[in-house]
């Protein structure tokens, strides 16, 4: 496993501006309500020590809550300074294959190994294994660390960010959802969260966030939420992830799907628990590797290479 910092140590202070500036700006990329949904799961799940571990590496000004700042790696991927992390939203694999192998399908365009979601999740676990080891490790940036980690849990359970290479993840798959236009990447990426949102919960974010989670602790999904969080290697898990997303896309993302088809309720209807569900599965995942990471573990920690 390559271990990568993006350039070297950012200074916090240099990051804290970069990030107040999106901040303020207000602009938010796509899929922004599932990131936002993924991180306050897995907050809301986190135990004292890794409560504390993530409150100190956050900017003082979101007063502790990282959902504020889990679509940061969306707003900053083109920035000249993080163009090297654009590829790591996202896993390629070759067409209808529907299966996902490490060594074949995590790169970027140019064949950079490790280069993928699978990859850039076992990277910055790494290196927030690191960070009991005090202020004196200057080899990473954990704030940033932190960022990167949780909004990367909830593109890998996103099945569309582990789709085929010609299609582009079903970016070029062009259609109507409804009555306007749209691919369907995008419907899996935000337009199923916003019909939901509106048909169902007001467009309250909150009221959604609730019934997510009485869906796994006492609804739908409790008799299997205890095996979603079985990992007993950090840095193997995200192959798990990302298998079960290549073979969702497969069984439901393009099945039944052709370019310039207008998808309405017949899809929406058949596929909102399944992204409801991932969402959830991030969350809980998420708030399991952060909770290990922070607290007592027996994780072997890799030297940087």
């Amino acid at each position: 496993m390559v271990m990568y910092t993006g350039g070297g140590f950012m200074s916090f202070s240099i990051l804290v501006v970069g990030l107040i500036l999106v901040w303020a700006s207000g602009a938010w990329s796509w899929s922004k309500e599932g990131h936002i949904l993924t991180c306050r799961i897995a907050q809301d799940m986190l135990e004292p020590e890794a409560a504390e571990a993530v409150k100190n590496l956050l900017p003082d000004y979101v007063n502790g809550d990282l959902s504020a700042l889990c679509t940061w790696p969306d707003q900053i991927r083109h920035w000249y300074k993080y163009r090297w992390t654009s590829s790591l939203h996202f896993i390629d694999t070759p067409d209808k294959a529907c299966n996902f192998k490490y060594s074949r399908d995590c790169h970027d365009p140019r064949g950079a190994k490790d280069m993928c979601v699978a990859g850039a999740i076992s990277n910055f676990t790494m290196q927030l294994l690191h960070y009991k080891e005090g202020t004196s490790d200057r080899r990473y940036n954990l704030t940033e660390a932190l960022l990167f980690l949780s909004h990367f849990m909830g593109d890998i359970h996103q099945p569309m960010h582990v789709g085929f290479t010609s299609d582009e993840g079903g970016n070029t798959i062009q259609l109507h959802w409804f009555r306007h236009k749209s691919n369907l990447h995008h419907v899996w990426d935000r337009e199923i969260i916003l019909t939901a949102l509106a048909d169902f919960y007001q467009k309250d974010m909150d009221v959604f966030k609730e019934d997510l989670q009485s869906n796994f602790t006492t609804g739908t999904w409790s008799d299997d939420v205890s095996s979603w969080g079985d990992c007993s290697d950090l840095f193997s898990c995200p192959t798990k992830y990302a298998t079960e997303s290549i073979s969702i896309a497969c069984k439901w993302g393009y099945k039944g799907v052709n370019q310039g088809d207008t998808l309405a309720d017949d899809y929406f209807n058949s596929r909102m628990l399944i992204i409801t569900k991932r969402i959830a599965q991030g969350g809980v995942r998420l708030a399991m590797i952060l909770n290990r990471v922070f607290g007592e573990h027996n994780q072997a920690i890799p030297s940087p290479t």
